[in-house]
């Protein structure tokens, strides 16, 4: 197989693993990157731009960048929290004091944390979106504004999979008039030169490679060996679950190879990034990184951290654990160790980081899985890396 790109000394496990995702995992292109105490020290990539290509496709390219499925959703968290750092945003101030529509359904005690957290009560819709109404950016608003909530609001959590994009969209636009991906754009991706998109302006549609859904191989004997899911899957499967209705919240799913869907926003689930730039955004919020300061105060980054919610969840059946805006390790959705947080896109992509470890990683395929939070490409890069002093 042949990876382009380098690590530090030190980091050739990393590199390994990655080789074997290819010849073991059943990886057909991707990126991984890894920063630590803001220097990068693995920056990989390899395999084909085009999950779907044949022979003769274009090879994935040092600027190659890919759909993070809910691996948005770390991005887009740190624009409230960002907001709550800078004083114009409260946590613990009701959603209703900044988006009085919201307050209707029984939702009137929900307070802007519990959006974050997945504990608002809104994880589904009782009618679900067309792709061009969640696109729209008033629709899927308007819906979760008048949706009822499944739960008294922060008193359980189920994961808020594709109303996440419309809670937290409406919120940023409420509080500072520009839509989440523009405010990320301006406030986050510029000054920190990242690759990262939540809205891919049209002009870069032709670095984004295709995705394809793939049966990964069976594991090798001897290979690394994830908890399995319990019941997600049968859940999913189940027209009727919360699990199916969560993430069916638009219906049909949206072709995440068309050019208006990459140019949307949908801060649940369309930002698109390389691998460096996941890796690098997750940097800055430990600590200063090459070339950029620190985004998140140490405050935020504590904050970041801090269990909001956990135990049984609603949507994902298994035990999960979500601070403001972001998965927490635990068997559910592994990272590096206790002090980590990030997020997983279902079927591969991951970023997170780990303040005492001083780590940002970053990686992304093209190649999606039926995993959803727990990939076990992503995981060997992770045992990997464990390996590394």
């Amino acid at each position: 197989m042949d990876v382009q790109g380098g690590v530090a000394a030190g980091y050739e496990p990393v590199r390994d693993a990655f080789v074997r995702n290819f010849t073991e995992r059943g990886d057909r292109g991707a990126a991984v990157a890894v920063y630590r105490d803001g220097r990068k020290v693995v920056d990989l990539w390899g395999g084909l731009r085009d999950a779907d290509g044949g022979p003769g496709s274009a090879p994935w390219e040092e600027d190659t960048a890919q759909v993070l499925r809910s691996g948005t959703k770390g991005a887009a968290a740190a624009v409230p929290l960002l907001l709550h750092q800078r004083g114009l945003l409260d946590l613990d101030a009701p959603v209703g004091t900044y988006w009085p529509e919201f307050k209707a359904g029984g939702k009137e005690r929900a307070l802007v944390r519990h959006l974050l957290s997945h504990q608002a009560g809104v994880p589904a819709l009782d009618t679900p979106l067309t792709p061009a109404q969640a696109e729209d950016g008033h629709s899927g608003p308007r819906a979760v504004a008048e949706q009822s909530a499944r739960w008294e609001p922060g008193t359980d959590h189920g994961y808020h999979a594709q109303t996440f994009s419309w809670l937290l969209g409406e919120l940023v636009r409420r509080v500072t008039g520009r839509t989440l991906g523009r405010w990320f754009a301006e406030e986050v991706a510029g000054p920190l030169g990242l690759d990262l998109w939540i809205g891919l302006p049209p002009e870069l549609t032709h670095r984004v490679g295709r995705v394809a859904a793939v049966t990964p191989p069976p594991p090798a004997a001897g290979a690394l060996k994830l908890r399995p899911r319990r019941t997600v899957t049968a859940a999913y499967a189940d027209p009727d679950s919360l699990t199916r209705r969560a993430f069916g919240a638009i219906d049909p799913l949206p072709d995440e190879n068309d050019p208006g869907f990459r140019a949307a926003e949908l801060p649940a689930s369309n930002g698109i990034a390389t691998a460096r730039g996941l890796a690098r955004f997750y940097a800055a919020t430990i600590g200063e990184t090459e070339g950029a300061g620190r985004l998140f105060a140490p405050a935020t980054t504590a904050l970041a951290r801090t269990e909001e919610a956990a135990g049984p969840d609603r949507v994902l059946v298994v035990n999960t654990r979500f601070g403001p805006g972001y998965m927490l390790h635990g068997p559910a959705s592994p990272l590096y160790s206790p002090a980590s947080y990030g997020h997983p896109g279902r079927g591969g992509s991951l970023g997170f980081a780990d303040p005492e470890a001083g780590l940002g990683f970053g990686y992304v395929t093209n190649s999606h899985a039926g995993s959803v939070t727990a990939d076990p490409r992503a995981q060997a890069l992770i045992a990997a890396l464990r390996t590394v002093a």
